[in-house]
């Protein structure tokens, strides 16, 4: 999405694609159905028509749709799989959110993780969101002292240039007219790999 620095967005690059690829004068319709803060990598969704980006919101507020995340975060995790389950609350002044011990306040949030891998003082994990909150996984995981590695935001102590460890590496939809079910994924990243080499 678009912010105060003016730097192209992906909406513009996807917009762009479609009026060519569709040779389609005037303004071309892009909905943002599914987007990742901006150090994260990986897979984003955009509709072609306002109907398909209606249809594959409502999947994604009834919760219908499956996505998976890979984190790479700092310290042990010492069981094999896990759900983390709390209250956000979100500061907008600072863009910053927090976990919450106050049960009247906040959003309710949850996710489900897998340790993949130990690697030394950083733990790969498999994380499905059970809600979409915004900067769960990055909050959750840092509440718990596995800070994903290079999100100094929420305390990560490992400097990394550009992006943070969390990629989103699959979606699982039904698609808005066929309803078909659908996966997207997104290969993992080849700059984590000098993270731990």
């Amino acid at each position: 999405m678009g912010d105060h620095t003016g730097e192209p967005t992906l909406v513009d690059s996807v917009r762009e694609y479609l009026r060519e690829k569709y040779q389609k004068p005037g303004n071309v319709f892009v909905g943002v159905v599914h987007r990742l803060d901006r150090p994260v990598s990986g897979v984003v969704l955009f509709a072609r028509t306002s109907k398909g980006a209606s249809r594959l919101s409502e999947q994604f507020r009834v919760h219908s749709t499956e996505k998976v995340y890979l984190a790479l975060v700092e310290g042990t995790v010492a069981a094999r799989q896990g759900e983390l389950h709390d209250r956000l609350v979100k500061d907008r002044d600072l863009n910053k959110v927090s976990v919450t011990s106050d049960p009247h306040s906040g959003q309710e949030c949850s996710l489900s993780y897998e340790r993949l891998e130990q690697l030394g003082r950083f733990a790969l994990l498999e994380i499905r969101p059970l809600t979409g909150r915004s900067h769960q996984i990055r909050v959750q995981l840092a509440s718990r002292g596995w800070p994903i590695v290079g999100d100094g935001k929420y305390g990560s102590r490992t400097r990394v240039d550009g992006f943070i460890a969390l990629h989103a590496s699959a979606l699982t939809f039904a698609h808005p007219t066929t309803k078909e079910p659908i996966t997207v994924s997104s290969a993992f990243p080849e700059n984590w790999q000098s993270l731990w080499s």
